[in-house]
């Protein structure tokens, strides 16, 4: 492992405090949705993005580490996996898994895995 998938990289453009709510995001092969809620947590920073009828309206959580960068001007944020990638990952529940250690983990090792960047 190269870089924290829980921080953001030095070069997403991420400026702190910014406020990423309703950015839309982009997957490396199309929108996947806007951002619902953020964190900027040191070690913990991701964003969850409401997927709209994409995946039938759920939401996912990304780790801070798969963005690859965040257009401030066009609040778009563009993240490093494909709609695939981000499809199979862990099925995310706002009620049960912020702050859930071991979803956290779970998360973490799925987007750090062997398709990782």
């Amino acid at each position: 492992m190269t870089e924290n998938v829980w921080g953001y990289r030095e070069t997403s453009g991420r400026l702190a405090g910014a406020d990423l709510t309703g950015y839309k995001v982009e997957a490396k092969d199309g929108s996947i949705g806007k951002v619902d809620k953020h964190s900027d947590e040191v070690g913990s920073a991701y964003i969850v993005v409401d997927t709209g009828p994409w995946i039938f309206g759920k939401e996912v959580l990304l780790p801070a580490g798969t963005i690859e960068r965040i257009d401030a001007q066009e609040e778009k944020i563009y993240v490093g996996r494909t709609k695939d990638e981000i499809k199979a990952a862990p099925e995310f529940d706002k009620e049960t898994h912020l702050g859930n250690e071991d979803y956290h983990r779970q998360v973490g090792g799925y987007y750090d895995g062997p398709h990782r960047l």
